[in-house]
């Protein structure tokens, strides 16, 4: 057994663990994590980047059972103990889902090409302005809780997301401003947003192995994937709990910093150093 690889699995568990949920960009820190960790070849360490995100949304179903499970029924029985609007959550999901479902699967084979240094650095500080710009410009509430989110919003929310198909965007990022920027508050925004990424990240998931399971020849490289994906749910739970308690009273400005920091070291990276992605 490589007790290295393990312990770098390990390490990037944990911070997908730490990024998923935040609006950061959660697989460019992985991949550049991975990089500088020299971690496994391209292809195994491709589909451990898209793998590992499922112990993350599986601390969302985890810590959200009781919310998801009576949204499930409000969907398939239009009853649901706590919710005025039973149905709503559950249809609200699957109607935001199905835009970067689809862009997803058109253009499935073409972000690979993406995956340049110039464009992640572009879009990590894009998106830093625009959190620093709906955090100034507040819009006024209209949706406390994820359950009140309208159809409208819903959609709009969905068509954010779509932009998360650009490296260096944030799935979590762009789901939260476009809460927010719609008129949703930053919690409810959150939880919007922790619900939306299990159909995403579980369909990716699913896709990807049963595109490229064949690399995965060994016991071993089916070890390195476990264990990633337990450190990245524990750390997860944690995590979940952690953001939902800042937005309660804390604005998303150390986000935007945090993006424009890291956007500028990758362009420098690239500029001084010649540093490539492996997209």
């Amino acid at each position: 057994m490589d007790i290295l690889l393990m312990i770098k699995a390990a390490i990037l568990g944990v911070i997908e663990g730490v990024t998923e949920f935040l609006p950061i960009s959660s697989t460019g820190y992985l991949i550049l994590s991975a990089d500088v960790l020299d971690f496994w070849s391209k292809d195994k360490r491709d589909l451990f980047i898209v793998l590992i995100q499922l112990g993350a949304i599986f601390a969302v179903i985890y810590e959200y059972f009781g919310r998801l499970y009576h949204a499930f029924l409000g969907l398939v029985i239009g009853k649901a103990e706590g919710m005025d609007k039973p149905r709503q959550l559950g249809i609200n999901l699957i109607v935001a889902t199905i835009p970067v479902m689809a862009m997803g699967l058109l253009l499935a084979d073409k972000i690979g090409v993406l995956f340049h240094p110039l464009l992640v650095a572009t879009m990590l500080i894009v998106g830093a302005l625009l959190i620093i710009y709906v955090e100034r410009n507040p819009s006024p509430i209209v949706a406390h809780k994820a359950e009140t989110i309208t159809m409208k919003t819903a959609i709009a929310i969905g068509l954010c997301q779509c932009l998360a198909l650009l490296p260096g965007t944030s799935r979590s990022g762009a789901t939260i401003i476009g809460g927010v920027y719609f008129g949703v508050s930053k919690k409810a925004a959150t939880e919007f947003s922790f619900f939306l990424g299990i159909p995403v990240i579980i369909g990716a998931g699913l896709l990807d192995v049963l595109k490229y399971h064949h690399v995965l020849s060994s016991g071993q490289d089916w070890l390195v994937l476990i264990v990633g994906a337990l450190v990245s749910f524990v750390v997860a739970l944690f995590g979940i709990r952690w953001l939902v308690a800042w937005v309660a009273d804390k604005d998303l400005m150390l986000f935007a910093y945090l993006r424009i920091v890291t956007g500028l070291v990758v362009m420098i990276a690239y500029f001084v150093f010649g540093y490539h992605l492996d997209g």
